[in-house]
């Protein structure tokens, strides 16, 4: 039996159904019910270490997904969620006798404000990552990469890179919403080129990396569709996508990224409904290259992209012809 956390976001019930369609046996844990035909629930919160262990008994396997993704927010959060919510998967993993945990990470644990040009997976630094999201992920991955080969427990970290697909709201809800105002921003021109990845490739590789664990383990990965774009036609990729009007607001990146700061600073004092419109970390995203070389991410994994981007984005026409932006 598979344990999948964080099954009601888009990436985690891609994961769950594929594991499901497979024949597997799959159990999801999260705050809500994931509501996925043939797949177990069990609700509860990372942060509970006894939620957890009830969430793990029996299982082989643990695909942990289910984290804190903002860009802003107490730190604090960040920690109990990502980082002790990691520990206590390992725990109870440790408890349960052993098993296999896929553990899904981000690049941005290796970014530290630079341009990525073409590397592979770089260590996870949560001492030089941007932002508390970036950090607290990276510190989780080392704690999930330090618990590789005790007690009878196979890691490996899974890396998936700016996941989209249809019915996102997290990314492309936000920049299609933003674009439909005329309050997105292309930084530098829209020319940073970088690496997405749809969502079902994303949800393949994963499941590979469970696949693959005996030979894996120890070792992380970052996923992509290998398909570097700029942030510009990333974004009229979408926009066309969802039928309104591509950014044409042009700012500087030097710019934004010290609007951010500010932004943050006012932002810790008087926080708003939603997430802040700029901060440094995204600023920073949006107008440096970060696209990774994918070689030996599909020969350990043995997976390769099955949907391409120009794929992924008539799919998400056809989800917009049904869910039209209002």
């Amino acid at each position: 039996m598979v344990l999948v956390t964080g099954a009601s976001g888009m990436l985690g019930g891609a994961v769950a159904t594929t594991l499901r369609d497979r024949g597997a046996t799959v159990r999801a844990f999260q705050r809500r019910p994931a509501g996925i035909d043939g797949v177990q629930d069990v609700t509860g919160s990372l942060t509970s270490p006894e939620d957890v262990r009830r969430a793990v008994a029996g299982a082989d396997a643990v695909i942990h997904l289910a984290a804190k993704v903002s860009i802003s927010g107490p730190e604090s959060e960040y920690r109990a969620i990502n980082i002790d919510g990691t520990r206590h998967v390992i725990d109870a993993l440790r408890a349960n006798g052993g098993g296999a945990l896929v553990n899904v990470s981000s690049p941005s644990v290796a970014h530290l404000g630079r341009a990525i040009v073409g590397l592979d997976a770089t260590p996870a630094d949560p001492a030089r990552a941007r932002g508390p999201y970036s950090r607290t992920k990276a510190a989780a991955e080392l704690l999930a990469m330090d618990a590789d080969g005790k007690d009878g427990i196979a890691v490996t970290s899974i890396r998936p890179h700016v996941v989209w697909g249809p019915g996102d709201t997290q990314l492309v809800g936000r920049i299609v919403d933003r674009a439909s105002r005329g309050r997105l921003p292309l930084l530098d021109q829209g020319m940073a080129l970088i690496d997405t990845t749809y969502v079902t490739n994303a949800a393949d590789a994963i499941v590979a990396g469970l696949d693959r664990i005996e030979h894996v383990h120890g070792e992380s990965f970052v996923v992509t569709n290998g398909e570097p774009r700029t942030v510009r036609d990333v974004f009229a990729g979408w926009c066309e996508a969802a039928g309104v009007p591509a950014p044409t607001l042009r700012v500087p990146g030097a710019a934004a990224r010290l609007a951010g700061r500010v932004i943050e600073k006012v932002w810790e004092k008087r926080p708003g409904d939603d997430e802040p419109p700029m901060t440094e970390f995204l600023a920073e995203q949006m107008s440096t290259a970060h696209w990774f070389d994918q070689r030996r991410t599909r020969e350990r994994l043995q997976w390769t992209p099955r949907v391409t981007l120009d794929e992924g984005n008539a799919h998400l026409a056809a989800w917009f012809r049904e869910n039209p932006v209002v």
